[in-house]
């Protein structure tokens, strides 16, 4: 409910960040609200007994008192009850919930919170705190309906953190187990002139009689490297994903030499585009970006990969890194089914498979892959686009000079 002009709601901030607390209060403020600000918790319970809010915004994590035991403080005080808490935390996990609910606490907000969704957040806590008593019930069990799934969320993300840091290893030892095979030479050289002649003999034959084992196990060993590299990169896309879902995928940007990043992509995907009949071809106009060199890697990684899987055997798929107005652009294209304009946004979806096209193959979004794209395109100012490549699909990632 939106505070009148004549009486303005206090709403009471309690943060140990001067920035956060700054941001919070000129959200609130805009919309006629009155702000009261507390440092610590020790002035927060003294603003509290002061002031009388309707609504706190309650850090969790502060020095000496912490928003729990400050929570639990004022619903002790007279017409504590009666307030709505909300908590504010940078930590999104299952204990601190419970904790925060524990404690008394109305609503559970993750940092870094969005104006926006702040604002919602403290309408609606006062809303529910004043309704009348014929539906307190119905708002109770609503409320416990939504702590059910906001645990449930929690403990899945926990559970995917955990998979994701388990992963890790055994694909790391894969992937070394593969390089030691490219690497390894024929025990015996049938030709050296060092063999006695009956070892020499014996070479030969086991030579004669497998000729191309040894080619044929490289080519093995070179297939599990790329398909381990595919691995790392779900992993790795996955892990970017929830960080970019709490605010947290920041770029590392320096100076990166695009030709070169381009052809050691293209390099690592080769064996992929032969498996499919695919040729792999570049044209640069433009060199050099600053960007985070890894994130942009993944991106291009990706759409490649992604280029790879759907472009008709015999045909090409091309990457264009060309300069734009303040921008640099890399176009991968194939010429592949295509995504239909009216589809083009959802394609960027998490998990998404976009409907069969009439007398043609689906075209996925295979996982996380193209939504990470489109995240790390964002992290650096950044965008990802569509457009069709007549025939196929060609996706331009669009990397601003000003992301340095």
């Amino acid at each position: 409910m939106q505070p009148s002009a004549t009486s303005p709601t206090t709403i009471l901030i309690v943060d140990d960040n001067e920035a956060n607390r700054a941001l919070a209060r000129h959200t609130l403020e805009d919309e006629g609200y009155r702000a009261v600000l507390a440092a610590d918790g020790v002035e927060a319970i003294a603003a509290f007994e002061r002031e009388h809010p309707e609504c706190v915004l309650l850090d969790v994590r502060m020095p000496g008192v912490d928003g729990f035991v400050v929570c639990e403080k004022i619903r002790s005080l007279p017409h504590g009850g009666e307030t709505s808490i909300v908590f504010l935390t940078a930590l999104r996990d299952v204990d601190t919930f419970d904790r925060a609910l524990l404690a008394g606490g109305d609503d559970f907000l993750t940092k870094p919170v969005r104006p926006a969704e702040l604002l919602v957040r403290v309408q609606t806590a006062l809303k529910l705190r004043r309704l009348g008593a014929s539906l307190r019930e119905h708002y109770d069990l609503l409320r416990r309906q939504r702590d059910d799934v906001l645990r449930l969320q929690l403990q899945k993300e926990r559970l995917m953190a955990f998979v994701v840091h388990d992963l890790k290893n055994p694909v790391n030892v894969i992937d070394l187990h593969a390089q030691m095979l490219l690497r390894q030479k024929p025990a015996i050289d049938p030709a050296s002139p060092l063999l006695p002649d009956r070892a020499g003999d014996l070479a030969r034959q086991a030579e004669e009689a497998c000729p191309d084992s040894v080619e044929r196990a490289r080519e093995a060993a070179a297939q599990i490297r790329g398909a381990v590299r595919q691995l790392n990169r779900m992993i790795l896309n996955l892990l970017d994903v929830s960080k970019a879902d709490e605010g947290k995928l920041s770029p590392k940007c320096v100076q990166v030499d695009l030709r070169r990043l381009v052809n050691d992509v293209i390099a690592e995907l080769s064996i992929a585009a032969q498996a499919r009949d695919v040729t792999l071809t570049s044209r640069f106009e433009a060199d050099r970006i600053v960007a985070d060199e890894d994130l942009l890697r993944r991106t291009l990684a990706n759409l490649i990969e992604n280029a790879i899987r759907h472009a008709p055997a015999k045909t090409a798929v091309t990457v264009i890194v060309s300069p734009q107005v303040g921008a640099v652009e890399i176009r991968v294209s194939d010429a592949g089914t295509g995504v239909p304009s009216e589809l083009r946004e959802r394609i960027f979806d998490p998990f998404i498979q976009l409907e069969r096209l009439e007398g043609e193959a689906n075209r996925s979004g295979r996982g996380l892959g193209l939504t990470f794209c489109k995240l790390a395109a964002e992290a650096h100012g950044g965008a990802i686009r569509v457009e069709d490549a007549r025939p196929g699909a060609a996706f331009v990632v669009r990397i601003p000079y000003g992301s340095e």
